[in-house]
């Protein structure tokens, strides 16, 4: 579609008010271009404000001062190896390359990191940990401190403009107070509208087996960014491998998750049977598939007090003391008690237990191919040591991890892998990135890197 009238303008057109969004606002307003965010929700932040605040960097001070080695090469191959090799391995050498910079770009502009964890699919440890609201604060805090920075909220984008099917895009239509506002991007658009976990129709086509899965993001991720580019011949990325996340609590709701993961300090994944069914070590994406098969898509983490006192106070996904006192977490003294409790055959819960505390204490390979606690990082422990534990596990949709196609500039490309002039994308409405699975901390970090390198695309000042 074509306009005659702008009525509104500005260099970098920004679509969608979260951590992808204001990292490429703050990138392209220090380049000296004008920006204007559009925001459809009448907050900001979106699905980065409620995530676990978890960013995968490597090499930062905070490893250093813990003594955790980790490097390019080794956050490179852990990236590559969890997305199962499917994943484009050129917009993981983008994100390895600029990473480090970001961390420290990041913590420049207000944010800050806690100590370092080990997560779902990390060698080493490296998730810092922040309050992703506070984050969100952060920038929007320096944003407001910008002349050349606008956001408007409840102005949600409708449609990309462009004269025909082979012309640049020139900007976007906006409904802001019920009417249409054409706004023109002197220097491009881009996307930062979040994935479509909200979207049942959309789940329904590409991810069916998620379709009726309990959705904890953003409101406003319902797809705009993905149908838009779509509709102008964008191609797609990844979308085969739209999973749901393990270890949500039942009684969450649709407006905070419950996710813990004692899997990956030491615990054991355990079905209504009360056997364990996969190796609780893989990503939690793939944790998740396995969850979806069992009776009732049901599961319980179960370990032991040496598990318990592995908990990391204050972080969200790993703050085991804190279900405790809320009374999500279930515990007792004995084996038989804890299967009471969660309504599993004791016996059956105990030989499995003990089975396999068994083949780790005489070095047996383990039935499922557990090796390590997360990802090769971690040595397995026995769990007997009482007092027992057990939090009750189901998926969650958190996000989608895939979308419209993008190439190393963050420039959106169509069917014919050529870029679509003009249109940018970055964070989770872009595919291409995670493949077949997901490292915590790399969606969040993924957002702030390539939201600024789209920015760098296009104001046409490159990365520092």
């Amino acid at each position: 579609m074509s306009v005659q009238h702008w009525d509104s303008q500005a260099d970098v057109v920004i679509v969608g008010a979260g951590m992808a969004g204001y990292c490429a606002a703050l990138q392209a307003a220090e380049a000296k271009a004008d920006v204007l965010i559009l925001e459809k929700m009448p907050d900001v932040g979106g699905t980065s404000a409620m995530c676990g605040g978890l960013f995968a960097f490597a090499g930062t001070d905070l490893q250093r001062e813990h003594g955790i080695e980790d490097s390019d090469d080794r956050l490179f191959d852990d990236l590559r190896r969890v997305g199962g090799y499917r994943n484009d391995e050129r917009l993981v050498r983008a994100y390895v390359t600029h990473q480090l910079a970001t961390y420290y770009w990041l913590k420049e502009r207000g944010v800050q990191f806690g100590p370092p964890e080990a997560s779902a699919g990390q060698s080493v440890p490296r998730s810092h940990h922040t309050n992703s609201r506070a984050v969100i604060g952060a920038l929007a805090a320096r944003a407001s401190e910008k002349d050349n920075i606008r956001v408007w909220t409840n102005a949600a984008v409708t449609r990309l403009v462009r004269e025909h099917d082979d012309a640049p895009v020139e900007g976007v239509i906006v409904v802001r107070d019920g009417k249409d506002v054409a706004v023109r991007a002197r220097r491009g658009v881009i996307l930062t509208s979040g994935g479509f976990s909200r979207n049942k129709k959309l789940l329904e086509t590409f991810a069916p087996l998620q379709a009726d899965v309990n959705t904890v993001c953003g409101k406003g991720c319902t797809g705009d960014g993905l149908l838009m580019a779509w509709k102008l011949g964008s191609d797609m990325r990844d979308m085969a491998y739209a999973k749901s996340t393990f270890g949500n609590h039942p009684d969450s709701g649709s407006e905070r998750h419950l996710l813990l993961f004692p899997v990956y300090r030491g615990a054991i994944a355990v079905n209504k049977n009360g056997r364990r069914f996969v190796n609780e070590s893989l990503s939690y994406k793939l944790l998740g598939d396995a969850c979806l098969q069992q009776p009732d898509a049901m599961s319980y983490q179960v370990f032991d007090q040496t598990v318990m006192d592995k908990t990391s106070p204050g972080v969200l996904t790993f703050d085991f003391e804190e279900a405790l006192r809320d009374g999500y977490m279930l515990k007792a003294d004995r084996l038989a008690q804890l299967a009471a409790k969660i309504g599993v055959d004791a016996n059956t819960l105990t030989a499995t237990v003990r089975e396999y505390n068994r083949r780790i204490a005489q070095g047996v390979e383990d039935e499922f191919g557990r090796t390590s606690m997360s990802n090769q990082f971690g040595s397995l422990v026995q769990l007997d040591k009482p007092p027992y534990y057990a939090y009750p596990s189901v998926n969650v949709m958190l996000g989608t991890y895939c979308g419209i196609a993008i190439n190393t500039r963050m420039e959106v490309i169509d069917v014919f892998d050529q870029p679509i002039s003009g249109l940018y994308a970055a964070g989770e409405v872009h595919g291409g990135f995670h493949g077949a699975a997901y490292m915590t901390g790399s969606g969040l970090g993924k957002a702030a890197i390539f939201g600024r390198i789209a920015a760098a695309s296009a104001t046409g000042m490159p990365l520092g």
